[in-house]
């Protein structure tokens, strides 16, 4: 069994603009065929939700929030610095 979701993340994710498209888009083979994920992240109204949960739960793969996974890192370890 999985970790559970939240009420509040299940309305997030619903709100999302990849919400039905096509996931390939958002797992890209290198940080630079990014382009289109970050693209469709970049019109979305949830977007710092999606990336404050990539965040949280250390999401490894994937462009999430408009982030690849080495922006991601980037964030966490500046939060670690200024903390």
């Amino acid at each position: 069994m999985g970790v559970p979701v939240s009420i509040t993340e299940i309305t997030w994710r619903n709100r999302g603009a990849c919400n039905g498209l096509d996931p390939a888009v958002f797992f890209p083979e290198s940080e630079e065929s990014a382009g289109e994920a970050k693209s469709i992240c970049a019109e979305c109204s949830v977007r710092l939700s999606c990336l404050e949960h990539a965040l949280a739960v250390r999401e490894r793969d994937g462009v999430w929030g408009g982030m690849t996974e080495k922006e991601r890192r980037r964030i966490i370890r500046q939060r670690r610095r200024t903390a």
